[in-house]
This record gives C-alpha cells, sequence and structure tokens, in this order.
C-alpha cells in the first residue's frame, strides 16, 4: 500500500508528443483519488511533463489540455517533414497554448508547489523552478523546459536573465529517488505509473533517472516522442495513462479513497470491512474484462477503441479527444491527400522547400527583431568562450610537447658535455698522489689504506686495468696517474709490465669487499 502517514509528491517524466499519455493518468487521479493531487506537497515535471504538472497545479481542464496537444500533433504532420519543417515553430504555438489556456492567477497557484525541470545553458547543471512573479515567468518556465535544442532553434530562451534547455537532459523525473514520490513514465519501466509491456526483456536504460526497458513497444514509443502519430494512436495513449492510473490506485487500495483519515483496512467494524472488501472485489472484477482491449492499447492498435474508451475515460476529456481527432477537411485539402496530388507534391519538393524555408525564416527574423541585440550578444560570447578553450588546450598541448622536446635535448646535450676521463685525484686520497715507480708500490699503499678502514664497512668495486712501459716514470704533476682513465672497459684485461724479457704477470682486482 502507498503510504500516507508521510508528503508525497508527483513527479511527470518528459517524453514529447508522448504528454497525451500523461493527460490520462492526471485525469484519473483527478477523478478516482482528487486528494493525491489535492493534498500533494509538489508537483514536479520535465518537458512535456512540465505541462501536465502546470494544468494539474492551476486546475486547467484537462479535456483541453489534450486536445491542444492533438491539435499540435495535427499540425506537424501536415508538413512534409513533420515536426522538422522550417515552417513548423513548435515554440510559438506552445507559447500561444499555455497564454491561452492558462488563468490569470496560475502564478500564484504555481509558486510553491509546482516544481519544473530545466538545464541551465551555462554548466549543464540542473535547477528546479518553483517560485513565479508573474503568469508570463510561468509559460516562460514551461517553454524553456520543452526547448529541445536544434530541434526546437538554436538560440535557447531565458528566465530570468539566464538561458535554460530542456530538463529532460539533465534530470528527465525530478525527485524520483524519494520514497513518497509517484512517479510517471509513458515508457514502460520500473515507474509507479506506466505500461507494463508483456515482454521477459530484462535489460532497461537509465536516462536521465528514467527507466526504459529494451521492448519493441518501447522503440516505438520513443521513435513517436518527436514524430507524432495517429490522432487516433494518441488518443489509445491517453486511454493507456487512464488505465494505468486506474491499476496504479487499486494496486495500492487508493480506488475510490478520500483522504488517508478513511483507510479501508483501518476500519473497526468488521461487517463494514468485509462490506468494502466485497465491494472492492466487484470493482476488481469489472475492471478485469475488457483484457483483449487492454492488449490492444498496448500495441497501440486504433481498432475497437471507440465502443469501450468511455467506460474509462471522463465524458468531457473524451468529448475532446474525439473531437480533436476528427478531421475538417474542405475540397483544397480533400483533393490534396489524393495520391496524384500527394506524388506531384514530393516531386516538386526541392523546388518548393527553399520557398517555404526563405518564407518562414523571413518570419522568424521578423518575430527575432525585439531580441536580436541580446540574443547576439550572448552568441559572441559562445563564440569567445568557445576559442578561448580551444587556444587553451592547443595551447597546453603545444607547451607540453615543446617542453618534451627541450629536455629531450637538454638532457642528450648534458650527456655529450661531461668530462671523459675523471682525475686521478677524485678516486684516491691525496697520500697516492705522490711519485710511484712501479705497480706493486701503488698496491702496496692500497693495502695500508685498505687496513685503516673497519673491516665489512667499505665495499669497493674496482677493476684497475692498464699497460705500463718498462723503466721508472717521472711523476706529472698535471696527470699524477696516467692509467686511471674512465675507459678503464676499452682497455686490455691486465697489467703487462715486462720484467726481464718476460711479460708480467698479470695483476687484477675486482669487486673486492675490504
Amino acid at each position: 500500500m502507498f503510504p500516507l502517514d508521510s508528503p508525497w509528491n508527483i513527479s511527470f517524466a518528459g517524453c514529447g508528443f508522448l504528454g497525451i499519455y500523461h493527460v490520462g493518468v492526471a485525469s484519473c487521479l483527478q477523478e478516482q483519488a482528487p486528494f493525491l493531487v489535492r493534498n500533494a506537497r509538489h508537483i514536479y515535471g520535465a518537458s512535456a511533463g512540465a505541462l501536465t504538472a502546470t494544468s494539474l497545479v492551476t486546475e486547467v481542464c484537462l479535456g483541453e489540455v489534450g486536445a491542444s496537444i492533438i491539435e499540435v500533433a495535427k499540425e506537424a504532420r501536415k508538413r512534409f517533414l513533420g515536426p522538422m519543417h522550417p515552417s513548423f515553430n513548435l515554440v510559438k504555438i506552445v507559447r500561444h497554448m499555455l497564454r491561452r489556456t492558462l488563468p490569470a492567477d496560475s502564478h500564484h497557484r504555481a509558486s510553491g508547489r509546482l516544481g519544473i525541470s530545466l538545464t541551465r545553458v551555462a554548466d549543464g547543471e540542473n535547477v528546479l523552478v518553483s517560485h513565479f512573479n508573474n503568469k508570463e515567468e510561468l509559460v516562460q518556465a514551461c517553454v524553456c523546459s520543452a526547448y529541445i535544442p536544434v530541434y526546437c532553434g538554436l538560440i535557447p530562451p531565458t528566465l530570468q536573465g539566464v538561458r535554460y534547455v530542456d530538463g529532460g537532459i539533465s534530470d528527465n523525473l525530478p525527485h524520483y529517488e524519494l520514497k513518497n514520490t509517484i512517479t510517471v513514465s509513458p515508457f514502460s519501466g520500473e515507474s509507479d505509473i506506466c505500461p507494463r509491456d508483456t515482454s521477459t526483456n530484462i535489460h532497461e536504460l537509465r536516462f536521465t533517472n528514467t527507466s526504459i526497458q529494451f521492448t519493441l513497444t518501447n522503440l516505438y514509443r520513443v521513435s513517436r516522442a518527436l514524430f507524432p502519430p495517429d490522432p487516433m494512436v494518441m488518443k489509445a495513449m491517453c486511454k493507456q495513462g487512464y488505465k494505468d492510473a486506474l491499476h496504479f490506485l487499486k494496486r495500492n487500495s487508493l480506488l475510490n479513497f478520500n483522504g488517508p483519515e478513511r483507510v479501508l483496512p483501518l476500519l473497526a467494524n468488521r461487517e463494514e470491512k468485509e462490506a468494502a472488501d466485497e465491494e472492492q472485489d466487484s470493482k476488481s472484477e469489472d475492471e478485469d474484462k475488457p483484457q483483449v482491449e487492454a492488449k490492444a492499447v498496448i500495441s497501440f492498435s486504433s481498432s475497437s477503441l471507440d465502443e469501450h474508451i468511455i467506460e474509462y475515460l471522463p465524458p468531457t476529456l473524451h468529448k475532446a479527444l474525439i473531437e480533436a481527432c476528427m478531421e475538417r477537411r474542405s475540397l483544397v485539402q480533400s483533393l490534396g491527400n489524393l495520391l496524384p496530388v500527394r506524388m506531384a507534391s514530393a516531386m516538386m519538393l526541392p523546388y518548393t522547400l527553399p520557398l517555404e524555408s526563405a518564407m518562414s525564416l523571413t518570419l522568424r527574423l521578423l518575430e527575432w527583431l525585439p531580441d536580436v541585440q541580446e540574443d547576439v550578444g550572448w552568441i559572441r560570447e559562445q563564440i569567445l568562450k568557445i576559442l578561448q578553450c580551444v587556444l587553451r588546450q592547443a595551447s597546453r598541448s603545444f607547451s607540453q610537447h615543446v617542453s618534451a622536446r627541450l629536455f629531450c635535448q637538454l638532457e642528450l646535450y648534458h650527456y655529450r658535455s661531461l668530462p671523459y676521463r675523471s682525475s686521478s685525484t677524485g678516486l684516491f686520497p691525496t697520500w697516492m698522489n705522490g711519485s710511484s715507480s712501479s705497480v706493486q708500490d701503488v698496491f702496496v699503499r692500497l693495502d695500508q689504506y685498505k687496513r685503516q678502514l673497519l673491516s665489512g664497512v667499505l665495499c669497493i668495486n674496482m677493476d684497475l686495468r692498464g699497460s705500463f712501459k718498462t723503466g721508472v716514470t717521472l711523476p706529472d704533476a698535471r696527470r699524477p696517474f696516467g692509467f686511471f682513465q674512465q675507459d678503464f672497459a676499452e682497455r686490455n684485461d691486465c697489467f703487462n709490465v715486462p720484467r726481464d724479457g718476460r711479460p708480467a704477470k698479470s695483476l687484477s682486482r675486482s669487486k673486492s669487499f675490504w
């Protein structure tokens, strides 16, 4: 059972033209469980969900909202490229619809209770706007929340001097993580109120907090979020939302329930409780009858919907949807729907599309004139930021590359500039810098120096290699020991000292531990 001992919220996910599903859910909540809407602490919405949340908070006729959504879809479907046609201005249509339907005091009703999800352009962070100074700010917040970049235009709208885009980009289901938040989504997933597709696929996609299962029906829904389906299919989606909301209320024992103070399981009288249970069972039996029709709604089939749609939808909503789905065709429209005329229009598209694009661009430029100075300044700032970022990255990578090359060159030059031979005075103590007549004297003195050191303290790894000529060599003050060079490894492996015409015995000391 849904916990009613603490405040609860309602959150509507962004879904494009599938927002007609939210209209069915909101109609069911208003009719079958009005206390859920009336006593909800906050009602959140993102993108198209923000329009339904605004309608609930401001108590706008949901039948009119549903009819407006279908009218916008029909207007988009008239064009060859649908909503991507240059002459289709979705922002202008949504703003006009909100100004027409919202009451004059809508900002007072919405402040503090309505939460609209927005995405700030400057840093991409999510912002929940819940305070509005006037009706125009409320309308502009809804427009910003439904503004999809490139799809709706290139220059994002402003709200209180800050640029915002579609709230579904950063948070498509506000406060979904709270325990007492009733989440509503037209995509089959883990939301509280959503379609239940008959599929065994357990894989799902989390798109900014919205759970979307990988099913064929969900793929169809995603494809129709930005490109509206047939009006009859949209009417079936609305009924699907009403039906899913009914199942949620039934599952949580909230059907025909007026408030927390009258919870049916808490009745003191056992007879009244049994009577209530019997009544609940009879209602559940009545709701389980149209199973075949429910499957048709899930697959968005428009067949056999008209005879049963009145069973669930309220009369006002049903009448508004029926009128919105009716095609009022004139003689010109009837002729335009003929196959030869449609083929000719498709063949003439390369010539007519540039002309229509030029006309729509001219109209948009005229409408843009009041905001051209502010928008041009913003475009200049964004271009400068992009150029600065690119230059910063380029300079950083260039400096790193140059510093690495320069370091390598300096290391190579330092290596090449080191002296090749080291002085023997730095290798041996000063008492060895005196005159030496033979190699034997050198090793005698080394043995004496060794005895002066503590045993096991000093380890000298030395390989003395060289060749001496016969005779006594006078000491040279500049080069006391010329046979100690750093190229010992390139010389012979022993000292060859001639003695009596025979080569002397090789002397070498390697890896000696003193």
